[in-house]
């Protein structure tokens, strides 16, 4: 099934035809172009991978969340320690993938 882009706020529609106007903004469809075959392929490739990087995301919060009660918790030093670095690798690893995700919408790889 073609997928179609509206040039006003960037939805990808995916039909045989665009829509008479965007689900999204309202922009008429005129307002809409067909991807390539190669932007295509880009789009739905990605498609697995924006998602298991919002899934890791996600999770992630999670385990910043465990991190913060364990290091509230203080138990010992060693769980500190532990906790410390759960949170440190969870909010590295977190702006990474945004900065990953952010450039895949700039190379058109998210639909």
């Amino acid at each position: 099934m073609p997928l179609w882009k509206c040039t006003i706020c960037g939805l990808i529609y995916e039909a045989t035809e665009p829509p008479e106007k965007c689900p999204k903004c309202g922009a008429p469809k005129d307002k809409f172009t067909k991807l390539t075959e190669e932007e295509e392929r880009l789009v739905i490739r990605s498609r697995l991978s924006n998602y298991l990087h919002v899934k890791a995301h996600t999770l992630l919060q999670e385990l910043l969340e465990i991190a913060e009660k364990g290091i509230a918790d203080n138990l010992d030093p060693g769980c500190y320690k532990i906790f410390m670095e759960e949170k440190e690798f969870a909010t590295i690893t977190i702006q990474k993938i945004k900065a990953e995700l952010e450039a895949h919408l700039k190379k058109g790889k998210w639909g």
